[in-house]
């Protein structure tokens, strides 16, 4: 299946697309930045599956929203939006604690993620309970097939050839995000500090910016 089709048959994959981005001279109209999962269940204290951090890179978050939307760049906002059923939680079999269900508070978009509505387009993932790490792609839980959320052809519509990661988290979905992208064949960076992690130790540290770094992924502002 390819990223158009599943872009079709999932409209609420790529809702909000704006097919015209306003060119700023000088500016980057071929870069993309991609804002992963900054939700309430993840960058809100009272979040079921609360990332220590993930709000105080808000303010990070949005200046590098309004720093690509000035230079006539792509924004876009990812959501996992689950079923209230799904094998991706514990409670079905799964290795997560349920979070970000379709239209409730958790999957909301943390208050003040970009006040002045710049995203193009928002990418919501897992929305039939596939495992949604990758804003490009999914999978049926326990499966090892991809199946793509249509971002990769939106992408390549829009010219764009570079694209840069934050979000939450980085050890979860901003990682799998950054590789899918770098192998999509996009140049791709992750602003580290525009980022925090479920497990933020050493081991976990080294291990992300190795899968990262091996992938091609440039990353800026990580710990030596």
């Amino acid at each position: 299946m390819t990223d158009e089709q599943f872009a079709t048959r999932t409209p609420t994959a790529a809702e909000n697309w704006d097919s015209s981005p306003a060119v700023v001279p000088g500016g980057s109209a071929d870069t993309a930045l991609i804002v992963v999962d900054m939700q309430n269940d993840f960058g809100h204290p009272d979040g079921s599956l609360f990332v220590t951090g993930g709000a105080s890179i808000v303010g990070s978050v949005n200046d590098e929203i309004e720093r690509t939307a000035a230079g006539g760049g792509t924004i876009v906002l990812t959501q996992d939006w689950h079923p209230a059923s799904t094998p991706h939680f514990i409670d079905d079999g799964g290795v997560w604690p349920t979070h970000c269900v379709a239209g409730t508070w958790g999957a909301e978009l943390v208050d003040g993620v970009d006040p002045n509505r710049r995203a193009s387009a928002v990418i919501r993932k897992g929305t039939n309970g596939e495992d949604g790490y990758s804003a490009f792609a999914m999978r049926e839980p326990g499966g090892d097939i991809d199946i793509p959320t249509g971002l990769a052809g939106l992408l390549r519509e829009r010219g764009i050839e570079r694209v840069v990661v934050v979000g939450l988290a980085t050890d979860v979905c901003v990682a799998a995000t950054a590789t899918s992208a770098a192998g999509a064949g996009f140049a791709t960076t992750v602003l580290w500090d525009a980022t925090r992690a479920v497990h933020p130790d050493a081991d976990t540290t080294a291990r992300v910016l190795g899968e990262l770094r091996s992938s091609g992924v440039e990353v800026i502002g990580a710990p030596s």
